[in-house]
């Protein structure tokens, strides 16, 4: 169920390289990859750390809670969806891809990805 779902999102946005679907404590669920020089795995691993910080300090400024984040790096861009308090969705892209349909991809599929995880 997972990764089908990853895949689709992965497939359906251009550049996209590969999906983590990642527990904020660095568990991997699942993840998808159409490169694999790219791994996704890690990707999530290192971002669960700064997120866990982004929405400490939205929490801190009670500005509400953090649901996207994106991280544009020479090589690749990750944006990353805050799924619940317990999990997060993140899509790597090349420099070139479409980074709005990755955040229309992981807004719509969000719940989807949230219903099968309850």
């Amino acid at each position: 169920m997972f990764k089908s779902l990853l895949q689709e999102v992965v497939e359906n946005t251009d550049g996209a390289v590969g999906g983590v679907l990642m527990g904020f404590d660095g568990i991997t669920v699942e993840t998808y990859s159409s490169d694999d020089a790219v791994n996704v795995e890690t990707i999530g691993m290192e971002y669960s750390v700064v997120l866990t910080q982004v929405r400490q300090a939205a929490e801190m400024l009670e500005i509400g809670s953090a649901r996207e984040v994106s991280v544009q790096a020479e090589n690749l861009t990750t944006v990353i969806r805050l799924i619940n308090d317990e999990y997060f969705v993140a899509l790597s892209l090349r420099p070139t891809g479409n980074q709005g349909k990755a955040r229309y991809q992981l807004r719509v599929r969000a719940n989807d990805l949230l219903e099968a995880l309850t």
